[in-house]
């Protein structure tokens, strides 16, 4: 005959509770928890005569539509050294609307840029926004081989 001790006995009923209790779904309540963002992302380059052209996707994922939105963006080349310090004016940005925007940058040559640098959000503005705010929820992504950083 087999003795069953207090211990075994705990271990048992304690293993029996947690198989039984649902286990809370944290990643719908991540989600949920979410701050809204402003999606940055470089999606493509063009060599153009005597320009690089630099194409970007931009999402809004705050309630309110972005009135005006301009980056000061510092362009890298591939070795990191500055090319130049320039604004890009990404209008606006309605909410939850995708858009794209280009800037031809003179004297550029695409296979030169290594990175850019938005160095800082020079306007922002909207409906309960601030360029604080905007500068915050700034996420980044690229599809190309030039990184994007902030």
């Amino acid at each position: 005959m087999m003795r069953t001790n207090r211990t075994e006995i705990g271990l048992a009923l304690a293993t029996a509770l947690l198989v039984a209790l649902p286990v809370p779904i944290l990643a719908q309540e991540g989600a949920a928890d979410a701050a809204p963002s402003i999606g940055v992302e470089v999606n493509s380059t063009l060599q153009l005569e005597g320009a690089c052209q630099l194409t970007f996707m931009l999402t809004n994922g705050f309630d309110a539509d972005v009135e005006s939105l301009v980056f000061e963006t510092v362009l890298l080349t591939k070795e990191g050294g500055v090319d130049r310090l320039t604004l890009f004016d990404m209008r606006d940005l309605p909410s939850g609307t995708p858009r794209v925007r280009q800037f031809n940058v003179p004297s550029l040559t695409c296979d030169d840029l290594g990175q850019v640098l938005i160095n800082a959000v020079a306007k922002c503005s909207g409906e309960g926004l601030e360029t604080a705010t905007c500068l915050d929820a700034l996420d980044y992504s690229s599809r190309i081989d030039v990184e994007i950083l902030g």
